[in-house]
């Protein structure tokens, strides 16, 4: 049975709230909005186009995290499915491990992701597990856990590094005997070791 005007309105704005006031084009679409009745909605300002495929409600408030949440619905793929997790550098900041604050978005996306990298960020290319992963209001982002291995790994310098493991290990983020053992099967993971025999050290 086809929607009336309001349950689409309704059940679009709902969705939008969840995703910072954006939603896609295929979200409109199961929603009950044909492409006649978004172009409409744009031209009346009721609707803002934001990219290919992506819309934005100009009544909805912004997020705080209103960039982060574009680019999470900027990477979906073919099935709509959002493939970009904040991670790395934008991770620590999220998870308030680090007080730096990067110039940078970092990303990561399967491997197979083709499209071009935006203005000011940085994609990274990996497979996440999705217990590494954690769930935000319109974007999703690596666990402490694995924001700590991601950046290790990573350009981040040494001494902050120890700040943020020491930052989470304090906070109860993450457990030491995880990651002890994390860097005992991973050797790229020297410089996670390293930080962890300081800390040790400085805590005895």
């Amino acid at each position: 049975m086809p929607r009336s005007a309001r349950q689409s309105a309704q059940t679009l704005a709902a969705l939008a709230h969840e995703q910072g006031g954006y939603f896609t084009t295929k979200q409109a679409k199961e929603a009950g909005y044909g492409y006649n009745h978004l172009d409409y909605h744009e031209t009346a300002g009721n609707f803002e186009r934001v990219d290919h495929g992506l819309y934005r409600i100009p009544a909805v408030p912004r997020d705080e995290h209103d960039e982060l949440i574009r680019l999470s619905l900027w990477s979906r793929n073919q099935k709509d499915e959002p493939q970009a997790v904040v991670s790395h550098d934008s991770a620590l900041v999220l998870h308030e491990m680090t007080d730096l604050l990067p110039d940078r978005i970092h990303l990561t996306v399967p491997r197979t992701f083709r499209k071009p990298t935006p203005t000011g960020c940085v994609l990274h290319k990996a497979v996440i597990a999705e217990g590494d992963v954690e769930e935000r209001t319109g974007f999703r982002v690596t666990s402490p856990f694995r924001t700590l291995l991601d950046s290790a790994q990573s350009e981040v310098s040494q001494e902050e590094l120890e700040k943020a493991v020491a930052n989470a290990l304090t906070r109860g983020l993450v457990r030491r005997t995880k990651l002890s053992q994390a860097v005992e099967q991973n050797p790229r993971l020297s410089r996670l070791k390293a930080a962890l025999g300081r800390i040790k050290a400085n805590t005895k």
